[in-house]
């Protein structure tokens, strides 16, 4: 049983899902640079627009994280899952996430930030 409560754990997910929607960004703006697209720049600005606003989120889940005193650490990686260890005022609870569970949670990510301009 966990002792974070929900607002919290969703902070941390948060610092763990949103570095990794950049990476899938920018390592996308790359493929399109080599792409043999005719019109460029409307796929570019896109994405652009989407790593900004997720910057942004980050910024303010990195402050919250500090704000609460929470810490977040990937302690190993495998084929099926990922274990993290998550730090919450004193206390370390590790939590194992299926890999496609986190697939899933960043393409519903991407989707947000590709689709809703807020």
């Amino acid at each position: 049983m966990t002792r974070i409560p929900d607002e919290d754990r969703q902070i941390l997910e948060q610092a763990i899902f949103l570095p990794m929607l950049l990476t899938i960004f920018n390592r996308d703006i790359s493929i399109i640079e080599s792409s043999p697209f005719k019109l460029r720049d409307p796929y570019i600005h896109l994405i652009e627009g989407a790593i900004k606003r997720v910057h942004k989120d980050l910024y303010l889940a990195k402050q919250q994280l500090k704000e609460r005193k929470l810490k977040v650490y990937q302690i190993k990686r495998d084929d099926a899952f990922t274990l993290f260890s998550f730090i919450y005022k004193g206390y370390e609870e590790q939590h194992n996430y299926f890999n496609p569970r986190i697939r899933n949670e960043v393409t519903v990510l991407m989707e947000k930030y590709l689709i809703k301009h807020e």
